[in-house]
């Protein structure tokens, strides 16, 4: 089997396993994260819902993340998947100290690494997106960045809907001009920022907590950033594979 043939497989063995039903043990883990909600401070709450606002709005007026190398648009899939596993490294190892060191802090410097976390993970992304050919300079590729983050970050039932976007990505941005993409892609914000929190509350709670927050918190950054990565990944490979990786400077 070629590269691409084994990549494809495992494609299609990551999506049957995303279409999923959540087990009796994943699903009680999801209820108990949605429960943890309720533990956190108010003050936290509003730092996490300030610090996604600031993230949207960063990465639909195309700043802040924007990577400052070139896009790689002559590199076989094998190469991008090379590079990209390097990326991932250095960033996991990024998250993993920047949670060690909030989470030695408690709840102030807990609180910190909410919105330091979501910068991470966005400044991972952007470079991802140009490691595997995609512009960020185009509106279309900041809004599928989003759909990304919303994959890797959100429930069992809401990852099945994310997904069917982004595999039908491709063939609807052909049908479309850039000044049309914003309104075929709609985002429920809200929805986004209550799935990440869903998501990552147990662990980050956790971090808060006097004498274990540092290992819990390097903990909990490093294994969040390999779902990023994880899914990024999958998220890039429907689209080049579909293509035959045929990827071209984007329009703006």
């Amino acid at each position: 089997m070629s590269y691409e043939e084994r990549m494809r497989m495992e494609l299609f063995l990551w999506e049957k396993q995303l279409g999923k039903r959540p087990g009796v043990w994943k699903a009680a883990g999801e209820t108990m994260t949605r429960r943890v909600n309720g533990l956190i401070p108010d003050k936290l709450n509003s730092i996490i819902a300030s610090a996604f606002q600031t993230m949207i709005q960063s990465v639909l007026a195309g700043v802040s993340y924007t990577p400052k190398g070139a896009v790689r648009y002559r590199l076989t899939l094998e190469e991008r998947d090379r590079h990209a596993s390097e990326l991932a490294a250095r960033y996991k190892k990024i998250a993993a100290a920047e949670g060690a060191g909030t989470g030695a802090g408690g709840l102030v410097l807990g609180a910190v690494d909410f919105p330091a976390l979501l910068a991470i993970k966005m400044k991972a992304l952007f470079e991802l997106a140009h490691l595997y050919g995609f512009n960020t300079v185009a509106y279309r590729e900041r809004l599928f960045l989003l759909h990304v983050f919303q994959l890797a970050f959100s429930g069992t039932a809401h990852k099945r809907a994310i997904w069917q976007t982004i595999k039908d990505w491709n063939r609807t941005d052909r049908e479309l001009d850039a000044n049309q993409v914003a309104a075929a892609r709609p985002i429920d914000w809200q929805k986004l920022q209550q799935e990440y929190r869903d998501t990552i509350d147990l662990r980050k709670l956790l971090q808060l907590m006097p004498g274990i927050g540092a290992v819990v918190g390097a903990w909990a950054n490093y294994g969040l950033l390999e779902e990023l990565f994880t899914v990024a990944k999958h998220a890039y490979h429907v689209r080049l594979l579909e293509d035959g990786d045929k990827t071209k400077p984007a329009d703006s």
